[in-house]
């Protein structure tokens, strides 16, 4: 499975849609973006694709995590959104 990998410049409704896909696929998505305005375009992509699956009866949770990308022999740090679907609420 690749990485979806967002730029400032990215449609966040074709985003949202790259999210929604591979979740319904392969039930785990991973999301990069670099800088504030790839960061923005991404949550707002994952809140769409949020509902998106919502209407399929998908409830997701996200984790952001920093990591270290290198671009151009350069470290940069990246902010990337790991989503699953939300495992079964246990009953009591």
């Amino acid at each position: 499975m690749d990485m979806i990998k967002v730029s400032a410049n990215s449609r966040t409704s074709a985003v949202a849609g790259a999210i929604a896909g591979v979740i319904r696929e392969h039930k785990h998505a991973e999301v990069q973006a670099i800088g504030a305005g790839a960061v923005n375009q991404a949550v707002k992509a994952l809140v769409l694709a949020t509902g998106y699956l919502k209407n399929d009866g998908i409830d997701v949770v996200c984790v952001p995590e920093f990591v270290d990308v290198e671009i151009e022999d350069k470290v940069r740090t990246a902010i990337k959104l790991v989503i699953d679907p939300r495992p079964p609420a246990a009953e009591s």
